[in-house]
């Protein structure tokens, strides 16, 4: 097997169009290809229609199911679009700039996944004492729904490593904290007819309009509550609630027959979105006096949170030299994870502040300072001492 640099492996991964609504097979072909090799225990774990899949790959010995020891990397395939017009190379080509590596996806995340990828290909599998384990996703970036298949499929007596590093553009800062992320739609149903006729129809939009008072009113309530956690989120310490699309009427001289509204809810670690959903529903009744309405399914990306004791924690807080809880206010797979008993941290080289925009880039010193300390954890958690 050829193992390739850090940045070759990651221009191959950019190469691969993995935006979310494109299937991810080619990718996890390639990488189970590369990394195809005696000792190497590959996986797939498919998306219900088959178009995409999870990876899950172990090297070394298989994790006991009451300790759960070594270390598990994960990261997502897929990308948002590169429809932006400010691109100034092509997106799923990799550029190498003085400083940094520029594509879409070499920041969030597949410069984590590249090096990922290569501690699998590089570990000496006959040092290893605990097992080294990658979880890579599908669809994160549509609402961490491959991470969501993920612990609702797999085996439990298939143990994986309990320490799951989640490899998202940190700066290399330790992040044991993120908010969640729900989603969930309010309809309401009227009666058509032609605008010269209103009496013949019923205008669906009005009582939205109604709705959409009230909800702006329960998110100012919500932005003076104190819930627990708020502290390490300084610049938004409360639930941030958001009317995010409004869509009713079909033509300016047609009585609208629908409007729909979709809600997004940022929730503190230790909090569920359902109470804040049961909230915006008597807030809803209250506003609309007495008109029906559908309030859909809570869809939720669940927060993260991890003791600052742990053992994972405290060990990369050290390399890091960092003495302070860091937070993040987006949501990502880890939320997920921990509701399987991993224990999660963010971590990863390149910065969330040029993800999702043109010229999405890591820069090259910190993806390689990434790749050496991620050898050093990969060491101290589960290869065996000589």
């Amino acid at each position: 097997m050829t193992i390739l640099s850090d940045a070759d492996l990651l221009a191959r991964l950019v190469s691969f169009d993995t935006t979310s609504h494109n299937s991810n097979l080619p990718i996890a072909e390639f990488i189970c290809d590369y990394l195809d090799r005696p000792g190497i225990r590959i996986e797939r774990n498919p998306s219900p229609d088959g178009d995409k899949t999870n990876l899950v790959i172990t090297v070394g010995p298989e994790a006991q199911a009451d300790a759960r020891a070594g270390l598990m990397l994960s990261g997502h395939m897929d990308v948002v679009p590169a429809l932006e017009p400010g691109w100034q190379t092509d997106p799923f080509e990799l550029f190498e700039s003085e400083t940094a590596y520029v594509g879409r996806g070499a920041c969030d995340m597949k410069g984590f996944v590249a090096l990922a990828i290569n501690q699998a290909a590089r570990v000496q599998t006959s040092k290893l004492r605990n097992p080294l384990a990658l979880v890579l996703t599908y669809d994160e970036e549509l609402g961490t729904l491959g991470a969501r298949h993920f612990v609702s499929t797999w085996p439990a007596e298939q143990a994986l490593p309990r320490r799951a590093i989640i490899g998202e553009p940190t700066s290399l800062d330790v992040i044991r904290m993120h908010k969640g992320h729900a989603t969930v739609r309010l309809v309401f149903r009227g009666i058509g007819a032609h605008s010269g006729y209103p009496h013949l129809g019923r205008n669906a939009i009005e009582p939205a309009a109604k709705a959409m008072v009230g909800i702006a009113e329960l998110r100012r309530a919500l932005e003076r509550e104190a819930p627990p956690h708020g502290q390490y989120f300084p610049e938004v310490p409360f639930v941030a609630l958001n009317i995010a699309q409004v869509a009713g009427g079909a033509a300016v001289n047609i009585v609208p027959d629908q409007c729909v509204i979709d809600i997004g809810i940022r929730v503190l670690p230790g909090m569920t979105a359902e109470p804040i959903a049961e909230r915006l529903r008597q807030t809803v009744i209250d506003a609309v006096d007495g008109y029906t309405f559908e309030l859909g399914d809570v869809e939720e990306s669940p927060p993260m949170l991890l003791d600052d004791g742990n053992d994972l924690y405290t060990t990369l807080c050290q390399h890091m030299g960092q003495d302070s809880t860091v937070s993040a206010s987006y949501a990502t797979d880890a939320g997920w994870f921990q509701t399987a008993g991993f224990d999660c941290l963010l971590w990863g080289p390149g910065t969330i502040e040029v993800a999702h925009k043109p010229n999405e880039s890591i820069p090259k010193d910190e993806l390689a300072k990434a790749s050496e300390l991620l050898t050093g954890f990969v060491d101290q958690f589960c290869v065996a001492p000589i």
